[in-house]
């Protein structure tokens, strides 16, 4: 193996651990972070070790988790609060490295190779930031420590919780490889299961498949698991920089009732484009691509995306992608449960304005100023001050304020299989 030394940060059940520190009697009972228990979008978002042990998952609907442990405690998630936790987190990480890559507000892989010398081996610093989380956070993290993003994302995984995992060339075959496949970051349901066919159930036996097996029945991703399986991936950690944290702007949603036509998606789409596109003028961006979530009654789920001619945003703009993107991967044999959009690829609205000059901006600004003009009868008088009338027509599916109530769900929830 090389002689890069990658570390995968993995913050243990964090939301739920945050709470603890500011409820300490929620450490002795079972308990959750989650989402609206009165309505169907109420789902885990995190669960203390006790609520663990009755096999309750993160992404599961609270009326699933309560019939698990009838006296789970379920409190509202307190992003704000979750954000300061992971800024402070993220300070500590400065202290070794800039190469510093989130995965969410809870994981992040570092580059540690050029302070080898100044703090020792990959193991050495990563049980120093441990210590340092546990002292100055509260908090408990799994560390994976390897020499590429993959392996060291396995190795946070596999021992939890406040646990610190090197994989190197001594352990490879007995730890990495009898791994289930799914393990392998990025491999969803789909995946495994076509994998399974050809009697691919480890990670060790997708190391050992031919590459030309592998290309000739998944393409382009055959050559990716090749690589992943084996150790090979290269890709450098990014640099930090503040704006790091905010890679994509989105909010999901389950509705009440299901999803049946394009109309019904529409109507939620709507409300969640309108949510997505106030907090991108807030944080003065615009995006370049539009991506879409879909997920169905038996609990499938996909995600699909597409670039903007011009950076965006601008609600309408957000809304004609969108529906584009649900049009086109609609299956008028399912009913839908839950849906989301996400702002990707983005810039500054500097940037954004500078590129859009060049096209015809006349309707681009109408929109623009219809939204600034929302917003701020919103801000004043409430969000059900103004409503777009395709929210009026079915107000059983509109009937959510994605901005205020943070309507967001964790990566896993709609994690697409490649």
């Amino acid at each position: 193996m090389n002689h890069a030394i990658i570390l995968h940060c993995d913050l243990n059940h964090f939301y739920a651990a945050v709470e603890e520190l500011h409820q300490p009697y929620t450490r002795y009972v079972p308990m959750a972070v989650g989402g609206d228990k009165d309505k169907r979008h109420g789902i885990i978002l995190a669960k203390n070790p006790l609520a663990k042990k009755y096999g309750i998952q993160t992404g599961e609907p609270l009326w699933q988790a309560k019939q698990k442990c009838p006296t789970l405690l379920i409190l509202p998630a307190r992003f704000s609060l979750y954000m300061k936790f992971s800024k402070k987190v993220m300070d500590i990480y400065k202290r070794y490295t800039d190469k510093i890559e989130p995965f969410g507000i809870d994981e992040a892989w570092l580059d540690v190779t050029s302070c080898k010398r100044l703090y020792g081996s990959g193991y050495t610093i990563a049980q120093r930031i441990s210590d340092e989380i546990k002292s100055e956070c509260g908090l408990t993290v799994s560390i994976g420590v390897s020499n590429n993003k993959i392996y060291s994302k396995l190795g946070s995984d596999y021992k939890k919780p406040d646990a610190i995992t090197v994989l190197d060339d001594s352990n490879i075959e007995n730890i990495v490889y009898p791994l289930p496949v799914e393990d392998l970051l990025y491999v969803g349901r789909a995946t495994k299961l076509k994998l399974h066919r050809y009697g691919i159930k480890t990670i060790g036996d997708l190391a050992h498949t031919p590459l030309a097996f592998l290309t000739s029945h998944f393409g382009k991703w055959g050559y990716v698991l090749h690589r992943f399986s084996n150790g090979l991936e290269a890709s450098e950690v990014k640099h930090f920089s503040h704006h790091s944290l905010v890679k994509s702007i989105g909010n999901s949603t389950t509705s009440q009732v299901d999803l049946c036509s394009l109309n019904d998606i529409k109507i939620v789409a709507t409300v969640l484009c309108e949510s997505v596109a106030s907090r991108l003028k807030q944080q003065n961006l615009a995006c370049r691509t539009i991506s879409i979530t879909m997920r169905d009654e038996s609990l499938n789920s996909f995600t699909r995306q597409m670039s903007c001619e011009v950076p965006t945003d601008v609600t309408d703009d957000l809304i004609y992608f969108a529906m584009l993107l649900f049009k086109e991967n609609y299956d008028v044999s399912k009913k839908y449960r839950s849906i989301g959009v996400r702002a990707e690829q983005l810039v500054s609205s500097e940037v954004a304005w500078q590129i859009s000059m060049f096209t015809s901006i006349e309707n681009h600004l109408r929109s623009r100023n219809i939204d600034q003009t929302v917003d701020a009868i919103r801000s004043r008088f409430g969000y059900e001050s103004v409503k777009r009338g395709i929210s009026l027509s079915n107000l059983s599916l509109s009937d959510f304020n994605p901005k205020d109530d943070h309507v967001i769900f964790p990566f896993a929830y709609f994690k697409e299989s490649i």
